[in-house]
């Protein structure tokens, strides 16, 4: 009866019990166990259930029951919440029972967990199911379980590093994996394997590798191992890593990027000898850095390539040509006195003179004027080691016999560079200076060294490569006593009358008068360019001229980096407190070379540096570096001479104030042999011609030396010295001094003449010329030319010597022998001759002349064409020789002679006068070498052709 009573008083007990247990869930479900609990009429509990969802193959579903009064019947249930890949079943409606169950399979790797609310509701009432009555709603929570299907991948593809040898390291990298399972269990990376085997590495559980023993560059650069990862379910890396370890050297602080070769080519200008260079400092903290660059010229020429001109052709050049005295000149005809002294042998670099401690040289009496009264200036080259106690000379003055007196010298004694100047006598005995004494590291260091004195007495100043010097001692002597006796010069000792004195001493050869005449203070050192000069060399850049250095170090420098070299550039020093500065001012040093031809050879080259860190320290110390510079051969040039080398002139032309022009068409050309690439892998050679300077041409005598009171060689002075050239003759020759173009010794030559003032016994005469370079390092071809003298007679005077009396028939005779350079067939000669004989002689000497007369007409009419045909502007010339014309007279057939004669008295000025005298010079010059071989004491003359440009 009171059943809607009853109900609504049950409504009321489930809403006042909900909110009494606050949260309570209706349904709880897990994994483990599922939980009803529903008010609808009554309280009643679930039977709990147990489900496996983990698979995720399979549709996972789980039962449940909700209970009701027997008259209600559970219909279905509903599912609250978005996307929930769930659904619920009504297994029996009656008991309530029903099941969860997946939509489609489960993936724990997109979603761990499900959380969702449930509701179930009745049938209703009647056939409609109005009414419809629903439970509260229950939350539900669903843990997927996951599977170990997936394996390990490494993050990077492969790996890399780099350690240093002979260190041991508790971590050289680091590797790692992952998995992509959800699980704690299998999502973890439970250990790392090396597979490579036999390797000195070793990986733990978390990916870090480290070496298993000191690691050692020469033995191994580079290890590559292979790798593999496991899960915590044992699953292995889909795929093994590489890993690449590099093995450095222990780090050392070194310039690195050093190439120790460095070639030069001539003729490029400057090259950069460190381009890729760099300082490597181990990581230590630098606050400033010094180096010092080296190079090491020392054994080329005279300390470094210079210009191997002679000296005076130096002092030229440098501006102080005026009175210079070459005292150490090369070998010569002209200068002698230092043929027996040892050179270098070369000519690639300077000449120089090495004096062993047993020889010395006289200088010829005259080469030197200067007095002490005026001032003067010595200078000289010198390398000299650490010597004796004793004085070596290096020049000397003194008295050629009897009180042994040094009028002056400059010698070395304990490392000391000393000048004695005595003073001339003069009206006052005071002391005056005497010796100055300068103590120089430099003279005993055993390197080349630049010496000038500017002797102005009192004062003495002294130059060392072009630094000025004071003398620290200044002694004071009496002037010299007045006397006649005459002084010796000499070089590496000094001329003394050593008589009853025993002395390790040479004695020469000239005995002196005074006693035993000897040399003594012997030099032990080399020597070159030593020169006397009248004046004082006072302007610094003719001193620094000549020091200087046409090789070097050269560098562009910034602001923040101290710099300083030496004077010939062979050392530079450098220092700054920024590495990278540094190193790019290392990276523009470079090498140059301003000689055309320059010396070939190695230049070494040396690079000290000097590190400090924070403290100021010495912090790192690094090595020199060492290398050297290769200066490759310059193409040689050929000097070649070429002109006319065979002419006649008539001997008029040698005897008059003129003379002959000895090389009237002369041409000096220079030419190189170069490589050319035309295709690939194919050369071919050309020659090229160049320009460059000479500076000594010499014309010689072939064959008997000059006469003085009859020839001689002579040249136009004023040109000589418009070319800022110098000219010295002997009975040898002509030598042309000073460096100068090859167009200015040419204009030279052509103006050098020939003079002969005696002509009747002279028949030909040959010369000989040659140039040269850089002191005889490039010399040109000997050009040989030979000159004929064509000797005429005068009409007037051979007409006057038939008309005379017989006696004076020998004489023409005479001539006539001179003339023909033959022995004409003579008469027979009397002491009495009959006047009929007379009579008959006088016509056939008369006959003679005449046809003397016409031959020697003949040959000036071809003399005058050829010299015409130079005129023109021919290349080629045709002169005649008339050493080999023979006229044989027989008086029995002058009639017949005559006329002949006459016939080419008519012919004479015709053109077939000049094809008869080619003809002959043909012919001749055919018989020409026959007969120049077979040439005694009596000569056959020859009429020739020149031709030496066909």
């Amino acid at each position: 009866k009171n059943y809607a009573t009853l109900l609504r008083l049950l409504n009321d007990a489930n809403s006042l019990l909900s909110s009494l247990w606050c949260g309570l869930s209706l349904f709880t479900l897990s994994s483990t166990n599922v939980k009803y609990a529903a008010w609808q009429l009554l309280l009643v509990d679930v039977d709990v259930k147990q489900m496996d969802i983990s698979n995720p193959s399979s549709h996972p579903a789980f039962k449940f029951t909700a209970s009701a009064p027997r008259f209600w019947e559970i219909c279905g249930f509903r599912i609250h919440g978005q996307n929930v890949p769930f659904e619920a079943v009504v297994l029996d409606k009656s008991t309530g029972e029903g099941v969860i169950r997946a939509k489609d399979k489960l993936d724990c790797e997109l979603q761990k967990e499900h959380t969702f609310t449930i509701q179930a509701y009745d049938c209703g009432e009647g056939p409609d199911g109005s009414n419809m009555k629903k439970s509260h709603k229950a939350t539900v929570h669903i843990q997927v379980n996951d599977v170990n299907e997936y394996s390990p991948v490494f993050k990077e593809k492969s790996y890399k590093a780099t350690v240093i040898e002979g260190k041991k390291y508790d971590s050289i990298l680091k590797v790692e994996a992952v998995d992509a399972d959800c699980s704690f269990q299998f999502s973890q990376i439970c250990s790392y394997e090396i597979v490579t085997p036999d390797v000195p590495f070793t990986i733990d559980k978390d990916g870090n590798i480290k070496n298993t023993e000191k690691l050692n560059y020469s033995k191994e650069h580079l290890y590559k191992l292979t790798l593999t990862a496991y899960d915590c379910g044992k699953n292995r890396a889909s795929e093994d890593v590489l890993v690449k370890i590099n093995i450095k050297p222990t780090c050392k602080p070194s310039w690195q990027g050093f190439n120790k070769r460095i070639e030069y080519e001539p003729g490029t200008g400057s090259l950069a000898l460190f381009p890729s260079m760099h300082l490597e400092t181990c990581e230590e903290p630098i606050t400033s850095i010094q180096a010092s660059i080296m190079l090491e010229t020392n054994h080329i020429g005279k300390g470094c390539d210079r210009d191997t001109y002679s000296e005076k052709s130096l002092h030229k050049l440098c501006g102080a040509s005026a009175g210079t005295v070459e005292l150490l000149p090369a070998p010569g005809n002209s200068a002698n006195w230092t043929v027996g002294l040892p050179t270098d042998n070369g000519h690639d670099s300077d000449q120089v003179f090495e004096f062993n401690g047993t020889q010395a040289i006289k200088v010829p009496e005259g080469v030197v004027s200067t007095t002490l009264k005026e001032p003067f200036t010595i200078s000289v080259w010198m390398r000299h080691g650490p010597g004796g106690r004793e004085k070596e000379t290096i020049l000397c003055n003194s008295d050629k016999t009897e009180m042994n007196r040094h009028h002056y010298s400059l010698y070395v004694h304990n490392c000391r560079l000393v000048l004695l100047l005595r003073q001339e006598p003069t009206e006052s005995e005071n002391y005056k200076p005497a010796e100055f004494h300068w103590k120089l590291d430099q003279v005993c260091d055993k390197e080349w060294h630049h010496y000038v004195l500017n002797i102005e007495f009192p004062a003495v100043t002294l130059f060392v490569d072009g630094a000025t010097f004071e003398p620290f001692l200044v002694t004071e002597d009496y002037p010299l006593h007045a006397s006649k006796i005459e002084t010796q010069l000499t070089i590496g000792g000094c001329w003394q009358d050593l008589s009853g004195h025993a002395n390790d001493t040479e004695t020469l050869s000239e005995p002196l008068t005074g006693g035993s005449a000897r040399m003594t203070q012997y030099f032990r050192g080399n020597l070159a360019g030593l020169m006397i000069r009248s004046g004082k060399l006072e302007n610094k850049k003719v001193i620094d001229c000549l020091y200087t250095c046409k090789e070097g170090l050269d560098v562009q420098l910034p602001e923040e980096v101290a710099s300083a070299f030496n004077p010939n550039q062979s050392s530079l020093s450098l220092e700054g407190d920024d590495i990278e500065s540094f190193e790019k001012v290392m990276q523009h040093i470079s090498y140059l070379n301003s000689r055309q031809f320059p010396t070939p050879g190695i230049r070494h080259l040396r690079v000290s540096t000097t590190v400090k860190c924070f403290n100021e320290e010495t912090c790192i110390s690094v090595p020199d570096s060492e290398g050297y510079v290769m200066v490759l051969q310059p193409e040689e040039p050929k000097i070649s001479l070429s002109g006319i080398d065979h002419f006649a002139r008539g001997a008029a032309e040698f005897e008059s104030t003129e003379g002959v022009t000895l090389f009237p068409e002369l041409r000096i050309v220079s030419t190189i042999t170069r490589e050319v690439e035309v295709e690939a892998e194919t050369e071919t050679v050309v020659s090229e011609e160049i320009m460059h300077n000479l500076d000594t041409c010499e014309v010689t005598v072939v064959g008997d030396e000059l006469n003085g009171d009859h020839e001689s060689l002579e040249v136009d002075l004023a040109q000589i010295q418009q070319r800022a050239l110098e000219m010295s003759s002997s009975n040898v020759g002509m030598v042309i001094t000073g460096v100068n173009t090859m167009v200015n010794y040419e204009q030279v030559l052509h103006l050098i003449r020939y003079r002969n003032w005696h002509t009747e016994a002279l028949f030909d005469r040959k010369f000989k010329l040659v140039c040269s370079e850089l002191n005889g390092r490039y010399i040109s071809n000997e050009f040989k030319v030979e000159v004929n003298v064509i000797h005429t007679a005068n009409p007037m005077d051979h007409a006057n010597n038939a008309m005379v009396q017989p006696q004076f028939i020998n004489q023409v005779q005479h001539a006539s022998m001179d003339l023909s350079g033959h022995n004409l067939a003579n008469t027979h000669q009397a002491s009495v001759v009959p006047s009929a004989a007379t009579v008959v002689i006088v016509v056939c000497v008369s006959f003679l002349v005449f046809m003397i007369i016409l031959g020697v007409f003949r040959i000036r009419a071809a003399h005058q064409h050829t010299m015409r045909d130079q005129e023109n502007g021919k290349e080629n010339e045709m002169d005649w020789d008339d050493s080999a014309l023979t006229i044989t007279v027989n008086p029995m057939e002058h009639s017949s002679e005559e006329e002949g004669d006459e016939e080419e008295e008519e012919s004479e000025d015709g053109e077939e006068e000049d094809d008869i005298t080619s003809a002959e010079s043909d012919s001749s010059e055919d018989e020409g070498g026959e007969q120049e071989d077979q040439q005694g004491s009596t000569r056959q003359q020859q009429l020739e052709w020149d031709d030496s440009t066909y």
